[in-house]
């Protein structure tokens, strides 16, 4: 029998790239740069699956197709805000992405926003690097205490969730949840959270608000100016979600006036561009999209992408399907 022919859009780590070529008709993308609208339209019509990833932006104008080759996308990451869902159905494709596998690492990347940001710790490496300490003092880059805090979770899913047990059970923190649905108690329970109905009552009460939220046209700039001048005067804005979930200019603004304490970001709206203001604001820790950036849970995607894959074929539902 032949093997399915399959585009994967970026490089993959190496042993997943080597068992996708041991059981498909595997073409690699070797340049490692980001697909174009139309190289994926293209792409549509000679695979018979297409593996992207977040920077691939499989949009109404790429899934613009009569006739798709193409039967199953399945997306490289737990996020697919970038897959236009409406175009996926019209044509009758299968849409799985990777959750669970990355969830304890993008945690730990929002964990080291929470505390960069706190303790001023980018300020201070930038400091050091260009030769301009002068040596400790009591009023050197005076930080924020992160123990016995309370943190707001926005979105409770899997990485909100091990987010909660860093905090908690990490840090001794009080946990606030703001969820589209009612958490189980048991849930809610493991970490002492309490569960709040909206933003408008999640914001004033917190010292830390992480986003685990998903992205796409609903939730853009979940995050604007009315909800950031909610937060107290001194608290920190954490986000390893999507980057539209935040109104980036109303947050330079905060930002700079020192209406919050200061934020943590590893996504960006127009990511791999920065918006050029998010750059003058000194109370800002940046990471270039981390949140899943280790040997064990890059792997652990690209197998969970060859599961889902083998069940399609084999006839079987995909464990991961999500359209």
């Amino acid at each position: 029998m032949l093997k399915p022919k399959v585009l994967v859009t970026r490089r993959w780590p190496a042993a997943v790239e080597a068992k996708l070529a041991e059981d498909f008709d595997a073409v690699l993308n070797t340049s490692d740069r980001p697909l174009s609208e139309e190289e994926i339209r293209d792409a549509l019509t000679r695979y018979d699956a297409v593996l992207p990833t977040v920077t691939d932006k499989v949009s109404a104008k790429a899934m613009d197709v009569a006739k798709p080759q193409a039967r199953i996308l399945a997306n490289y990451g737990v996020g697919y805000s970038h897959i236009d869902l409406a175009s996926v159905a019209n044509h009758g494709m299968t849409v799985t992405n990777t959750p669970d596998v990355l969830s304890e690492c993008t945690a730990d990347i929002a964990m080291t926003l929470l505390l960069m940001a706190a303790r001023r710790a980018g300020e201070g490496e930038r400091e050091l690097r260009v030769g301009g300490w002068t040596g400790w003092r009591p009023t050197h880059l005076v930080g924020t205490k992160v123990s016995g805090k309370t943190l707001g979770i926005v979105g409770f899913g899997r990485i909100g969730q091990e987010m909660a047990r860093r905090a908690h059970h990490g840090f001794g923190m009080k946990i606030l949840v703001q969820n589209r649905s009612q958490v189980v108690p048991d849930v809610l329970a493991q970490v002492k959270a309490e569960q709040v109905e909206n933003l408008d009552q999640l914001m004033p009460e917190c010292d830390f608000i992480s986003l685990h939220c998903p992205g796409g046209a609903g939730n853009r700039h979940l995050i604007n100016t009315r909800m950031l001048n909610l937060m107290k005067p001194g608290a920190f804005l954490i986000n390893t979600a999507r980057g539209e979930v935040i109104d980036e200019q109303a947050l330079c603004q905060a930002l700079m006036f020192d209406t919050i304490g200061g934020a943590g970001l590893d996504v960006f709206e127009g990511e791999p561009r920065i918006n050029p203001c998010l750059l003058q604001c000194e109370n800002l820790v940046m990471l270039p999209h981390l949140g899943s950036a280790t040997r064990e849970a890059r792997e652990a995607m690209g197998f969970r992408v060859l599961d889902n894959l083998s069940d399609f074929f084999a006839g079987r539902a995909p464990r991961d399907k999500v359209a």
